[in-house]
């Protein structure tokens, strides 16, 4: 099965599901399941082996909450700081 295969092997069975979106490709589901992971709190490392990524720099892309102050350093040392422990 190659990529194209693939994709329409997918729209199929979108549109059997009653999915309509207007570019639907095997990627998509790939991409779901590394943000998935990574937004349940998978550990990089875990996901980044998981996707079978060489590196964790791949695997970050994936991140969309990477920019979420919480998940910051610098907020983290501080809350960390602000509670007195």
């Amino acid at each position: 099965m190659d990529r194209h295969a693939a994709t329409r092997r997918l729209e199929h069975l979108a549109a059997t599901a009653g999915i309509r979106m207007p570019r639907m490709h095997p990627h998509m589901l790939r991409h779901t399941f590394v943000t998935t992971m990574l937004d349940a709190g998978v550990s990089l490392r875990d996901t980044q082996i998981a996707a079978l990524h060489a590196g964790p720099r791949t695997t970050m892309r994936y991140d969309r909450a990477r920019k979420n102050l919480d998940r910051h350093p610098n907020y983290i040392l501080a809350a960390y700081m602000a509670s007195g422990t």
